[in-house]
């Protein structure tokens, strides 16, 4: 089965994608980053906002492949309460000591590691690392946010291999990256565990605009047909 998760930014957001269907709520600052990092009393609205109806993650920030800072980042994401809590993973650094340290300071969350694609590239020993420490999911996304899409840098038989490679080593495999309705089909049939988006559920189609509710049931409809169909083939 393939969960769609929805991006937003406040608690508002947070209700439209909770009753518009989508299966997992991320926390995330769209002004600040790829993977910008929302304030704890953001946090906390949202959290009593889908008060228990959804899992919820919330990413740390776009921050460097530095151990201790990525460990900071982790352990104050995760005292907020979130269920999950997502960290980048990118070139320059250790990002293997990062995710060693992410482990450390976790808490009571769970872990999901976000190889931006467009900036590293998605190694079988990142993801081996992450399911070492155990991480419960591994995710492509991309860091950029130039107008392409994951697709754009990374072929089927690339997306193929990374969502193998996970599944092999016991995590759950995220695609996201820019993904619009277009992409949900090529990429539903690849079966992976997760399909994220934050653009395509805005009203202008940019990741920094209001989500809209139509928009948001648009993409939760489509995922939903696009896994019944690769389940009959």
């Amino acid at each position: 089965m393939i969960r769609m998760l929805a991006s937003v930014t406040n608690p508002d957001e947070a209700g439209i994608a909770v009753t518009a269907g989508a299966d997992l709520i991320d926390l995330k600052n769209p002004d600040d980053g790829a993977l910008g990092a929302l304030p704890a009393n953001i946090i906390d609205a949202c959290l009593r906002t889908v008060d228990g109806r959804r899992p919820v993650s919330a990413t740390i920030g776009d921050l460097p492949m530095d151990p201790a800072i990525i460990a900071a980042a982790v352990s104050r994401t995760a005292a907020t309460g979130v269920d999950i809590v997502k960290i980048g993973i990118t070139a320059g650094g250790d990002p293997l000591a990062c995710i060693a340290a992410a482990a450390e300071a976790r808490g009571a969350a769970a872990l999901v590691g976000v190889i931006l694609a467009d900036l590293t590239a998605p190694t079988p020993e990142l993801v081996r690392a992450m399911a070492d420490a155990g991480f419960i999911g591994a995710m492509l996304d991309t860091g950029l946010k130039d107008g392409r899409t994951l697709r754009d840098h990374l072929s089927a038989d690339a997306l193929a291999t990374f969502i193998g490679q996970a599944r092999e080593a016991g995590v759950l495999a995220g695609l996201a990256g820019s993904l619009r309705l277009a992409d949900i089909g090529p990429l539903a049939a690849l079966r992976p565990s997760i399909l994220g988006f934050r653009g395509a559920l805005c009203q202008g189609g940019a990741r920094r605009d209001a989500i809209d509710p139509d928009r948001v049931s648009e993409v939760v409809r489509s995922v939903r047909n696009a896994v019944a169909l690769s389940e009959c083939l």
